[in-house]
């Protein structure tokens, strides 16, 4: 894949052979400054992608760097070749084990692809009016932490700090949780034995899904290689991990806050960039349709509501996602202002609809943050059109059915 706009190769000392497989791949040119004149050269230069090893004398520059990357648009990659410390927030770690350039190639297509999502986006914003939502993509992603180890509670209190976490103990259960949820990231931590880490992740670079996704192993030397672009060996202090592994993990969020948003992009402006469900007015319309047409054909349409403590916005939109990601293609569904998330299921009876908004919420369970956990446990309510009910009756009724249950 060839890019708008070369590499910047960022270092004090000579160009070392990997540089030179990124000319044989064809991502090129590359262009080469040392620490001191790195920042300025992204002004001059216009890069694609920022490529800087950390092998001395960069640490008075690093900082405004990053800086200066973080202010380009569309998103500019900056990748952290060998870095011993924390790095900035937006500065992807990489370690050349062995010296082999094809894992640092394939690290540099996927931070390109979001790149040229980005552009994009910003190219087709004024078709429509669609907000591109602000703010850091890391307070709304999800990782999966998968351990069993000593380190597993200050690993997620680490992370929970950062993201929302969905433990795991096992690798049954951290399959479940990957089939059922959008996630951002996975850390791998101890408590397996390297036979069981290369099985796990010789599936998820099997798997289509998972290939994109942050991968973190934090307590195995890896003996081989995986085509998985953003998996990365980081070992050390649950806080190092936590923020080392912050940028593959933000990069991932904003991809995919940036693939909501060219859905929404091609709904019309209907679809929500944060939630992937309907925007209010569009649900609004939608649903006053949905009984209109039930009550004159006839069989059956449900609504489900999923309610979370208002104080944890984070839970609502966790089941937003969940929703938007399980739900059937004629169902539909939007998170409002009250901390809810309503949810319609057409041609769906209250029996069916009951049973499929408790399998929902349990798949909403399991998502913490930060040192002391919020329950995310949703109040949910379910109810069914009848010959009597207009769309305002039937929500009233549901929201009725809410307060009672929750008291």
């Amino acid at each position: 894949m060839s890019q708008a706009g070369p590499i910047l190769f960022v270092s004090n000392a000579d160009r070392p052979p990997f540089v030179g497989a990124l000319d044989e791949a064809r991502l090129f040119p590359v262009v080469d400054t040392d620490w001191a004149s790195a920042a300025r050269a992204v002004e001059e230069v216009q890069p694609a992608a920022i490529l800087a090893v950390m092998h001395g004398g960069h640490e008075p520059h690093l900082a405004a760097l990053a800086k200066k990357i973080a202010e380009q648009s569309p998103y500019l990659p900056f990748v952290a070749v060998d870095a011993a410390g924390t790095l900035p927030r937006n500065a992807l770690p990489f370690s050349l084990r062995g010296g082999n350039p094809d894992r640092l190639i394939a690290r540099l297509r996927a931070a390109l692809r979001v790149r040229t999502l980005h552009a994009t986006v910003l190219r087709r914003l004024p078709e429509v009016k669609v907000a591109l939502p602000q703010g850091d993509p890391a307070r709304d992603a999800t990782v999966l932490l998968i351990g069993r180890g000593a380190a597993y509670p200050a690993l997620s209190v680490a992370l929970g700090e950062r993201v929302g976490v969905v433990g795991a103990l096992s690798i049954e259960a951290a399959a479940k949780h990957l089939n059922t949820r959008d996630l951002d990231g996975v850390v791998l931590a101890e408590g397996f034995t390297a036979r069981v880490t290369d099985a796990f992740l010789t599936v998820l670079a099997e798997d289509t899904r998972f290939r994109s996704l942050p991968v973190v192993v934090t307590a195995h030397q890896l003996t081989q290689t995986y085509d998985l672009p953003n998996l990365e060996l980081i070992p050390g202090e649950p806080a190092k991990v936590a923020a080392n592994a912050l940028p593959l993990i933000r990069q991932h969020a904003m991809e995919a806050q940036l693939s909501r948003t060219l859905r929404s992009i091609d709904a019309g402006g209907w679809l929500d960039p944060r939630s992937g469900l309907l925007t209010a007015e569009a649900f609004a319309r939608d649903f006053a349709k949905a009984v209109e047409q039930t009550l004159a054909r006839g069989g059956g349409l449900s609504v489900a509501r999923f309610a979370f403590d208002p104080g944890n916005s984070r839970a609502q939109l966790d089941a937003a996602r969940i929703l938007s990601r399980l739900m059937r293609q004629m169902d539909f569904g939007v998170a409002q202002k009250d901390g809810s998330v309503i949810v319609v299921f057409a041609e769906t009876d209250f029996r069916t609809a009951h049973m499929i908004a408790r399998r929902l919420s349990a798949v909403m369970r399991h998502t913490s943050n930060g040192k002391h956990e919020m329950r995310s446990d949703p109040v949910v309510s379910v109810d069914s059109l009848s010959p009597s009910d207009t769309a305002r009756s039937l929500l009233a009724r549901l929201s009725a059915d809410a307060s009672r249950a929750a008291s």
